[in-house]
């Protein structure tokens, strides 16, 4: 396995995934204090954001950063190891 493979470590993870949860919760706190600012029927917007944000932010928060490299596996195949570790009478076989 090569360091550019490698998945993000898990307090990195841990860290990205709470700083995109505060932001989703400032938004929504914005979106409370627009209920009280904006007028007639747009203030369902901000209803809105202030009700289906946290669903959203908590779906994103839980969700775990997938590996953008291919995850090599550190075993080599027999085919790969140096011929004199093989078994004598199973070739195939370690």
């Amino acid at each position: 396995m090569t360091i550019t493979t490698l998945p993000i470590s898990p307090d990195k993870d841990r860290s990205k995934r709470m700083i995109q949860y505060a932001l989703s919760m400032g938004i929504r706190l914005i979106c409370i204090g627009l209920c009280f600012i904006v007028p007639g029927w747009f203030v369902t917007l901000p209803i809105l954001g202030a009700i289906l944000l946290p669903w959203f932010a908590v779906v994103s928060a839980n969700s775990k950063q997938q590996s953008q490299g291919k995850i090599e596996s550190p075993h080599k195949p027999i085919d790969r190891l140096d011929p004199s570790l093989r078994h004598k009478d199973h070739p195939e076989h370690l």
